[in-house]
């Protein structure tokens, strides 16, 4: 079955690009949610960290 499949995907041009695009997706997703987190602000930190034990 694997062989089947990799011999099929040999056959289709431009499909080295996938991976490639795929790694890129992934890494600059983790790269701006790191980001993100990083800059994000002190005081709305703070407020999302007592959420849990407020009281409506």
């Amino acid at each position: 079955m694997l062989k089947f499949v990799k011999q099929n995907l040999e056959n289709i041009d431009g499909i080295e690009v996938y991976p490639i695009l795929s790694l890129l997706l992934f890494f600059s997703f983790f790269v701006g949610l790191f980001f993100w987190v990083y800059t994000y602000s002190k005081p709305s930190l703070q407020k999302l960290e007592s959420l849990p034990f407020v009281e409506e």
